[in-house]
């Protein structure tokens, strides 16, 4: 059921609006709706404002209208421009082109411009779309784009030879667009609204441009286009559009240069500037929320889908992850940090793994922020021996849950005691199972009555709990003023092994933090040199305070444990 306002807007009736759901790809909101046929069909707000003229079935049912009231376009691909059958009293132009993803590019063996060239998928190409009208929006670097209206998918499937698709190309196509699944068996077409006018490349066969003014409109378009940041692999004649006046010119802005606009968008890309500048003002944004994230005022008006709760006195920001179904907690009170740890952000991306004794991973999400990852092992028996005093102690004790782990490390740094940032939880949506034997239901009867706001415990059985941290490369209150990194972790018995401390100074600094643990009321049931981080500058040289102590900070929280 529709519940974006900007969608729901263009429905009549509740009874309209439950045809469709929202769906969220790549940041373009659409209205999906699934036909009788199992056809798929995805509307933007541009085109449900004129929803009635973009059925499906002229394009390919009525196959006697789409023949007298469509015209095949120049071009290697397959466009048409279809008019619509008369809605309100009218008719409108649109464009139909089937999308090329995971197909050659032609010409890519013959133009240097074209090597690494590939097909946008429909839902890239939306995206990038709708990207540049909002730019060009704010820019003096004027250019006019289509409206991209729809996305059809018909439900036949065709074999992958049939298609002209490679399956190598597809793969890293699939696996990128983790909002939805596409089917590399079937066929998308997007829909365009027409945009009036001729190409340059017919404007100089009818002899209304010459050479020297097809050559300057073709560079201009590409100009304007660098300058907002984007580019076009094949920018050629062919796509670009001028509208001819009443004097057998064409029209013209007001600085008297010819008015353009461009069409066909399936090499549409980012420049690599504007791909840096995202990252870095992407990142530096991350890192002035993080710095700000529990003092801020809790929004009126959150995101329909989020969720502000407080578990265990910690706040979080909560909801579903779409892609997943999965579950996921910010911690914190800010909605925007939601988007970043969003699985597709992190799980895939290249890892290090940190830890021989558990999943711990190290990685640099697409957002270019920098964090480690685990899998908590909340419900497993720990691999103690209950004949030694110390590890029975830590068998009866159990595992900490992901959200004890976190409100623990919330409340040391309240009370002075350094650790590293946690950022979130995400429970996976994949049931697994654990044996009865090396199972422990402790935690699971202990969080029994902490229930989110969909209603469900926080704390599942059979489901795999990520614990995420910020890989502590520096205070974030550096790392929102620079985007640079600012020093690096490294775990205390590693410093002993490489000779950067001391014997004496490492046992000092463990027996210290065991103390300053105890004089709060916490107990680390098997505290140890690796759950301790010192940070060591670009030089590799250890950041001292005043004192000349290094700085420490708390890395392990699986077996903390209250003592008061």
């Amino acid at each position: 059921m529709i519940k974006n306002a900007r969608i729901k807007k263009w429905f009549h009736t509740k009874r309209e609006r439950e045809k469709y759901t929202v769906v969220s790809i790549f940041n373009v909101d659409y209205a999906h709706l699934k036909l009788q046929n199992e056809d798929d069909f995805f509307i933007t707000s541009y085109g449900l404002s004129q929803l009635g003229d973009l059925n499906p079935a002229d394009f390919r049912a009525d196959s006697p209208w789409f023949k007298n009231n469509s015209e095949r376009l120049d071009g290697t691909g397959c466009v048409y421009k279809v008019r619509t059958k008369k809605v309100d009293g009218r008719n409108r132009n649109v464009v139909i082109k089937w999308n090329r993803m995971g197909e050659d590019v032609p010409g890519v063996t013959e133009y240097e411009v074209l090597q690494d060239a590939k097909f946008n998928s429909p839902f890239e190409e939306f995206a990038l779309v709708k990207e540049l009208r909002d730019t060009l929006r704010k820019s003096s670097e004027k250019i006019t784009l289509q409206k991209p209206l729809a996305i059809y998918v018909p439900s036949e499937q065709y074999k992958l030879w049939q298609t002209g698709r490679n399956e190598y190309r597809m793969k890293s196509i699939v696996d990128a667009h983790t909002e939805i699944d596409l089917d590399i068996n079937r066929l998308y077409m997007v829909i365009y609204e027409w945009v009036e006018g001729i190409d340059v490349a017919q404007a100089y066969k009818m002899k209304s441009l010459n050479d020297e003014a097809v050559r300057s409109l073709t560079h201009a378009a590409a100009v304007k286009l660098e300058k907002n940041g984007y580019l076009v692999r094949d920018n050629k004649p062919n796509h670009i559009i001028v509208r001819p006046d009443k004097h057998q010119g064409f029209i013209q802005d007001k600085s008297g240069a010819i008015r353009i606009a461009m069409i066909d968008y399936e090499l549409l890309e980012r420049t690599q500037q504007l791909q840096d500048r995202r990252r870095v003002s992407r990142r530096l944004d991350y890192h002035r929320r993080q710095k700000d994230r529990f003092t801020i005022e809790v929004p009126k008006k959150f995101h329909p889908h989020l969720q502000h709760v407080n578990i265990l006195g910690v706040d979080y920001v909560c909801g579903q992850v779409e892609s997943t179904k999965g579950r996921l907690w910010i911690v914190g009170k800010d909605p925007h940090l939601f988007d970043y740890f969003q699985p597709e952000r992190w799980e895939g991306t290249k890892r290090t793994k940190i830890s021989m004794f558990s999943e711990s991973y190290y990685t640099v999400t697409k957002d270019n922020i920098h964090i480690v990852w685990e899998v908590s092992k909340v419900g497993l028996l720990p691999d103690m021996d209950p004949f030694l005093k110390e590890e029975r102690k830590i068998l009866e004790y159990g595992y900490n849950s992901p959200f004890e782990e976190i409100a623990l490390a919330v409340e040391l740094n309240q009370k002075g005691i350094a650790t590293i940032y946690p950022r979130a939880i995400y429970m996976s949506a994949n049931k697994t199972a654990i044996t009865e034997r090396l199972l422990d239901k402790s935690r699971y009867e202990k969080h029994s009555g902490l229930i989110g706001p969909d209603g469900l415990p926080v704390l599942m059985p059979k489901h795999n709990y990520m614990t995420i941290w910020g890989y502590w490369n520096g205070p974030d209150e550096k790392l929102a003023e620079k985007e640079d990194d600012f020093c690096e972790g490294v775990n205390m018995l590693y410093a002993y092994r490489t000779g950067a401390i001391f014997r004496e100074e490492y046992m000092s600094i463990v027996q210290n933090m065991k103390e300053r643990l105890q004089s709060v009321g916490i107990e680390d049931l098997n505290l140890s040199g690796k759950h301790l981080l010192i940070s060591v500058n670009a030089n590799r040289e250890i950041i001292r305070a005043e004192q000349g102590n290094p700085d420490i900070r708390i890395c392990n929280f699986e077996f903390l444990k209250k003592t008061d």
